[in-house]
């Protein structure tokens, strides 16, 4: 039985992640879940937006179902997410960008760069340190060429031209390329931005640091309509979190208009991450097939709210699994 950590968060998360939940509980009635509260919400009512029985909470769980959280221009408020990823070390961010003709996974190191949590101020500048480490480029590094090997090739997205950390991460990536026997090159990171939207049936697996996988893969979001349909995992030796890319979206939430396929998406790379990759599978069809049949929400062009879209996936299981 898998012991899901739900964490609906801010905005319209509390939208988005009730239907991938629900939708969890149609293909699995075994799932406990139980629900976590983090996110500027909280932190507004309590003072604290993730304290230490908070992670102790997610550490207790087999995964997380993690919804968008508002991370407000404060300088007292710390990134509530940036937070979960280095407690729980969640190094390697993953985001599946699929198209009719295309199939990219970028991977994205997630804990350190230019979101390393290295901070401060002076009289006439603040400062944030860019840190790029020998382990944590290893354990990018070896992550991307587990999936290029069951792919075709890889690419090093970098600024190694100008950035000095980028010519180690670039070397370590292409060493253990080597030696795991994946074609490999490297890119420089504004040009990959382009081209890869101008051409993604080029591109495969794309590995890079933490701010430059952040923007490629939002900018790549232009390729399928938007955020709304990006799902992610964060993994780790021994967590795993899982998330739709969007933000929180204060300006449409609790108006039912939110696409939740981003958010449902997530929750079958959770499964798929769980060993349970048939229903990781159902799921995908089932989303495939409601918008094939014309039910969708706004931003997609549809008039479907948020919970009807979920409803429609929810029905497409029923008949694809027990017909």
């Amino acid at each position: 039985m898998l012991r899901i950590a739900v964490v609906e968060g801010d905005g319209i998360g509390h939208e988005v992640i009730p239907v991938a939940r629900d939708v969890l509980a149609a293909v699995r009635p075994d799932i406990e879940f139980f629900d976590v509260e983090v996110g500027y919400g909280r932190w507004e009512r309590t003072g604290s937006a993730c304290g230490s029985e908070t992670m102790r909470e997610l550490r207790s769980a087999d995964a997380v179902l993690f919804g968008a959280v508002t991370t407000p221009p404060d300088p007292d408020y710390r990134s509530v997410l940036q937070t979960i990823r280095r407690e729980l070390d969640l190094y390697a961010n993953i985001r599946p960008i699929e198209g009719e003709d295309f199939d990219i996974v970028i991977v994205r190191e997630n804990t350190e760069g230019l979101y390393s949590g290295i901070e401060w101020t002076e009289p006439d500048r603040a400062c944030t340190l860019r840190v790029v480490s020998r382990r944590g480029s290893e354990r990018i590094a070896r992550c991307a060429c587990m999936l290029a090997k069951r792919r075709r090739h890889l690419v090093i997205g970098n600024k190694a031209n100008v950035l000095k950390s980028d010519l180690l991460f670039v070397e370590i990536c292409r060493r253990e390329a080597e030696r795991a026997g994946v074609p490999c090159r490297s890119h420089y990171i504004d040009a990959l931005c382009l081209d890869v939207l101008m051409h993604p049936q080029h591109y495969d697996v794309i590995v890079t640091t933490n701010m430059f996988g952040d923007i490629l893969s939002d900018a790549a979001a232009y390729l399928v309509g938007g955020l709304g349909m990006l799902p992610s995992a964060n993994i780790g030796e021994r967590h795993a979190l899982f998330e739709p890319v969007h933000g929180s979206a204060p300006d449409i939430a609790g108006k039912n208009i939110a696409n939740p396929i981003a958010a449902i998406r997530s929750a079958a790379m959770l499964l798929r991450h769980a060993g349970d990759s048939g229903h990781a599978a159902a799921i995908e069809a089932a989303v495939r097939t409601a918008v094939a049949k014309g039910i969708a929400t706004p931003d997609l062009g549809g008039t479907a709210g948020t919970r009807e879209f979920g409803d429609a996936v929810i029905r497409e299981l029923s008949i694809a699994l027990h017909p």
